[in-house]
Formats: structure tokens, C-alpha cells, sequence
């Protein structure tokens, strides 16, 4: 037996820390928002508000993490030919849980996010996670998967719903009070003055949603190649002293 036989292959970063690669991946290297571009119409239509992107953002996380497990659960009994109809069946009625809990519990909320609720059963990052990753991987990395994308995606959404609010209407967290009543009216931080009445209608609007998106994704690329520079940068300076040594 060779020596190169003989001795075993060095697990990459990926075996070593599978959750925290999962993590990274959800929330930074493969994020739905950002990365992939999937779901543009709720990331684009919703984000007017903090508020509104936040909420609509952890709904769909709920959704995903219990859908990808419910479908890593069953995936060895589920038929090739079927499954994508089995992925929808269960996604659609997960959705319908998330749908009546928020009417029957934040029902002002339940009304200003209108049909966005039902349209996360055909957003394809949903069915693209169950399909592309839980039904190929074991319940708990599932779950944590789809838990990321959606907490990827809510991150996305927050950062969104905060440039256009903040440009658009001079406030963060406006419309607090949807989701905690009459207590979530002082949490509203007016950064321009409500007496100026300022108002900026193109970042509310969906063009404004393009720009803001466009900045965001320009702003995550500057940030991987700053840090891609920085790595080079210390492996170059590393490489003369392992030469020396």
C-alpha cells in the first residue's frame, strides 16, 4: 500500500464544522436575497418598513425550517416521480398554519402583509431548499438549513425595509404598533423630525426597491473581495516564513 493510500484524506472545513457551514451559507455566502436572487417579488414588494420585512421575513424562516424537516423526515418514502407535488402539499400547509396564527394574533399586520402570506408556498427559495438540500440530508441539518436561508433572507429584508424607510419617510420601525399594539407606537424613531412632514416617494416605491437591492448586492461584493484581498495578503505574507523555516 502507498504511503498516499496508507494515509487519511484531511477532512476539509466543511466536515469539520458542517453547522457552522450551513450557517454561513444561509446567512452570508449563499443568501436567497443577495446571492441567488430568489423570492425577488416579497423581498422588493414588502420592504417599505422595517416592520413589514422583519415580519414577513420570519414567517417565511418559520416555514422553511419546519418544512425542510418534515421533508427530511419522510424523503425515503417519497417517489422521484411525486415528490415535488409532496414538497408543495407540505409547504402549503405549513403556510396555512403561519396564515391563520397571524390573523388570529397580530391581525393588523395580518392585514397590511395581504397576500404575501400565502404567496410563501409558491416563493421557489422554499421549494428550492427542500428540494436542493432536505431531501438529501438528515432532519436536524434540514431544519437548520432552512432555518438560515429564512433568517438570510429576513436579514436582507430588514436592511431593505430600513434604507427605504429611513430615505423614503425619515423613521425606523414604523408601524410598531401592527404587532405590539399601542406600546409599539413609542419604539417608532423619527430620525427627521415629524413636523418637517419629509417625504422621498421613490424609495417607497418599486424602482426604489431596484435601487436599494442594486446597493445592497454592490455592497456585499465590495466586502468579498475586501476580504478575499485580506486573505491573499496573509497567505503571501505566511509563505516566506514557512520557506525559511
Amino acid at each position: 500500500m502507498s504511503h498516499a493510500q496508507g494515509q487519511a484524506a484531511a477532512p476539509s472545513p466543511a466536515d469539520e464544522h458542517p453547522w457552522r457551514t450551513i450557517a454561513h451559507n444561509g446567512l452570508w455566502k449563499q443568501n436567497p436575497g443577495v446571492v441567488q436572487l430568489l423570492g425577488l417579488c416579497p423581498v422588493l414588494a414588502i420592504s417599505t418598513t422595517v416592520v413589514n420585512g422583519v415580519s414577513l421575513g420570519l414567517a417565511t424562516a418559520l416555514v422553511m425550517a419546519v418544512s425542510g424537516a418534515a421533508v427530511a423526515a419522510i424523503r425515503h418514502f417519497i417517489p422521484n416521480e411525486i415528490r415535488s407535488p409532496i414538497f408543495l402539499l407540505i409547504i402549503a400547509a405549513l403556510v396555512t398554519c403561519v396564515d391563520l396564527l397571524m390573523n388570529a394574533f397580530v391581525h393588523p399586520l395580518y392585514l397590511t402583509l395581504g397576500i404575501f402570506i400565502p404567496l410563501i408556498t409558491t416563493n421557489c427559495i422554499v421549494l428550492a431548499r427542500a428540494e436542493a438540500f432536505a431531501s438529501k440530508n438528515p432532519v436536524p441539518k434540514s431544519a437548520l438549513d432552512g432555518l438560515m436561508m429564512g433568517l438570510g433572507l429576513t436579514l436582507v429584508l430588514a436592511i431593505l425595509g430600513a434604507m427605504r424607510e429611513l430615505i423614503g419617510h425619515g423613521t425606523l420601525f414604523s408601524g410598531a404598533e401592527l404587532v405590539f399594539g399601542d406600546a409599539g407606537r413609542a419604539m417608532v424613531l423619527h430620525v427627521i423630525p415629524a413636523e418637517a412632514h419629509y417625504q422621498f416617494l421613490l424609495a417607497s416605491l418599486p424602482p426604489g426597491a431596484f435601487l436599494a437591492l442594486g446597493f445592497l448586492i454592490a455592497g456585499r461584493n465590495l466586502l468579498d473581495e475586501h476580504r478575499k484581498r485580506r486573505a491573499a495578503r496573509a497567505s503571501a505574507a505566511a509563505t516566506p516564513l514557512t520557506e525559511a523555516q
